[in-house]
């Protein structure tokens, strides 16, 4: 493939995914500093082509050329959420976005799905962790696909979470992402939380 063709291909998730934990990796080798890591990530989070990773990296990357994993259309856009050295916590009610993306740096992110709905059957949360947390709390109806990556660190869903199944056809919640130096953790939650009863003594 010529390299006018290649960038011009359209890139996935994974492809995002990969630039994201070279960036990574060269912050933790002290190359960029936390502010380049977020700056960078922006850039990579919002590209569309190949040809848009390449002033991101090209400092990085002396290795050759990226390469796809895809090339079909991808849908952009979708909420973002974010904590640098922070905590942040979400709460959604009523219909989720197709897609949405929550980063924490040095910080934790939360995001509590309890009161939303999956309108269009499905629903991407793409997580990065990087020396930080992200938690994403659902309700006990939704389906999930959890498939992020951990590097140094944890990404997956409690043993309880493990343990439960919903319904055939019920909707589904897909978590990608990463973790380094950081968890993402997906959890479930009832939609009422139990309240505990204080037994006076005596």
């Amino acid at each position: 493939m010529s390299e006018s063709k290649r960038s011009a291909m359209r890139v996935a998730d994974s492809d995002r995914e990969n630039v994201a934990r070279l960036l990574c990796e060269a912050m933790g080798a002290g190359r960029i500093t936390a502010a380049e890591l977020e700056t960078r990530l922006d850039a990579v989070y919002a590209a569309r082509t190949f040809a848009e990773f390449e002033p991101v990296v090209a400092d990085l990357s002396p290795g050759g050329p990226l390469t796809s994993s895809h090339t079909g259309d991808e849908e952009q856009g979708g909420r973002r959420s974010f904590a640098v050295m922070s905590a942040t916590t979400r709460r959604f009610a009523g219909p989720l976005p197709s897609n949405h993306v929550s980063r924490a740096f040095w910080g934790s992110v939360r995001l509590d799905l309890r009161q939303a709905r999956i309108a269009a059957g499905s629903c991407t949360i793409r997580a990065v962790a990087v020396m930080g947390g992200v938690k994403i709390v659902v309700p006990e109806d939704f389906a999930l696909d959890v498939r992020g990556i951990g590097l140094m660190g944890g990404f997956g869903t409690g043993r309880r979470t493990r343990r439960q199944r919903p319904t055939t056809g019920a909707p589904v919640l897909r978590v990608t992402g990463f973790a380094w130096w950081g968890s993402v953790k997906v959890i479930r939650r009832p939609v009422e939380p139990r309240r505990r009863t204080l037994r006076g003594r005596g």
